[in-house]
């Protein structure tokens, strides 16, 4: 594909949903309004990330338009800016300020190719180019005319647009897939541990309420097998961080020369639990991954939370994270007020965990397990399938790579 044939953004839209520069009135409960945060270059759609609520005569009265099916959100400020996302069917929100909702015309560009194109190499350093601020990213509205695209053939853009919509599709589909299993696990947890309809008797008839309480130290080792820095200049370090784990959950790799300060060593069948504001982020990381070993390493940020027994690594998971029990650990917050807010160990490993008979966490483990294991899976083909949509992307505008059409 050539570079000689260009279009500038303001000539793709024939209309821009906007929603002033100010702040919408907000309510307790309603249509959810959606700001920069929820938007990203990973997801095909918006994520529901710390949302506000509008209610109906808001929704109805305040804003200038709302978005429909097939427009495309575009952030305009703040470290999001340039995050492109597409509006799905039915939309079931508002969208606040600091982003702009693209109608495209469809007798100018495909759709899906515009998508793609803002999502692009080139174009997403044009829009921090574009950047009026000085502090905080900004993109004005009034610049779109100096947003440039490349501009192929009209066959060329079909290819590229259902290319890259069908891998993000594919991407979205797993995540949901996901989110369903993620649900069916704390159903099943809730059943077997919390629930009194399941409290009922265990193996023998034994009642479990006369299960003898402990905490976390008693069924889990505070594993602190410490990494230092540059041990190894040239082995490949998978790195598990915090911001690793907030992109989707993929270890950055970096060899030992990049290693800065100390790590811990990522051990396989554990649970890594942020210590990094989990009163804000509910963080837990499950490790079930046979190629986990020494060069698996990760920030001491996270606390390796090792079952003395294999058996209870589900149980373990889910007494952290699958029921309100995180919320109460995550309490005991100290430090500094504001971002950087830490949870001692202690705190961790000291959480009072019923000592359930090893009988019974392995029937509920033959159901558990296929969830677990269907999770694991359906997530290393999304970063599979991530990392040849972002691969492939740049290749197809430029050119370098083809894709016939059927």
């Amino acid at each position: 594909m050539g570079r000689s044939n260009t279009i500038a953004l303001s000539e793709t839209t024939k209309f821009i949903v906007d929603n002033r520069g100010k702040t919408a009135p907000t309510s307790d409960e309603g249509i959810a309004l959606i700001a920069t945060n929820c938007i990203d270059n990973k997801n095909l759609y918006p994520v529901f990330n710390k949302v506000r609520w509008v209610d109906k005569e808001t929704y109805a009265n305040w804003f200038r338009s709302h978005p429909i099916p097939g427009d495309i959100l575009l952030t305009l400020k703040g470290s999001q800016n340039g995050a492109v996302c597409l509006v799905p069917d039915p939309v079931n929100f508002a969208i606040a300020q600091d982003m702009v909702g693209l109608r495209v015309n469809k007798k100018v560009i495909d759709p899906m190719y515009l998508f793609a194109a803002l999502r692009s190499r080139d174009v997403q350093h044009q829009i921090k180019i574009l950047d009026v601020s000085g502090v905080i990213p900004h993109l004005k509205k009034s610049d779109f005319d100096k947003l440039i695209l490349p501009y192929p053939d009209i066959d060329t853009q079909k290819v590229i647009g259902n290319t890259y919509y069908s891998l993000c599709q594919k991407i979205d589909l797993l995540h949901r897939q996901n989110k369903t299993l993620e649900a069916m696990a704390e159903t099943l947890f809730r059943q077997w541990f919390v629930e009194p309809a399941r409290r009922r008797e265990i193996e023998g008839g034994e009642a479990v309420e006369s299960w003898e309480e402990g905490v976390i130290s008693d069924i889990a080792n505070h594993s602190k097998i410490s990494v230092k820095p540059q041990s190894n200049k040239n082995l490949l370090y998978n790195h598990y961080s915090i911001p690793s784990y907030d992109d989707n959950k993929k270890p950055v790799k970096e060899y030992g020369i990049e290693i800065k300060s100390n790590k811990y060593q990522v051990i396989n069948n554990t649970v890594l639990f942020s210590k990094l504001n989990p009163h804000k982020d509910k963080r837990l990381w499950l490790i079930q991954d046979e190629s986990v070993d020494e060069t698996h390493i990760c920030s001491t940020e996270f606390q390796v939370v090792e079952p003395h027994e294999k058996e209870n690594l589900y149980f373990i998971y889910g007494w952290l994270f699958l029921n309100d029990n995180y919320r109460e650990i995550a309490s005991g917050v100290g430090g500094t007020s504001g971002s950087h807010q830490r949870i001692s160990p202690d705190i961790i490993f000291g959480f009072p965990c019923p000592l359930v008979p090893s009988s019974y966490v392995k029937k509920y483990n033959l159901k558990a397990e296929p969830i677990f294991q269907k999770q694991g899976r359906n997530h290393k083909q999304i970063q599979t399938l991530t990392n040849l949509r972002d691969t492939l992307l740049p290749k197809l505008m430029s050119g370098e790579v083809r894709v016939k059409m059927n």
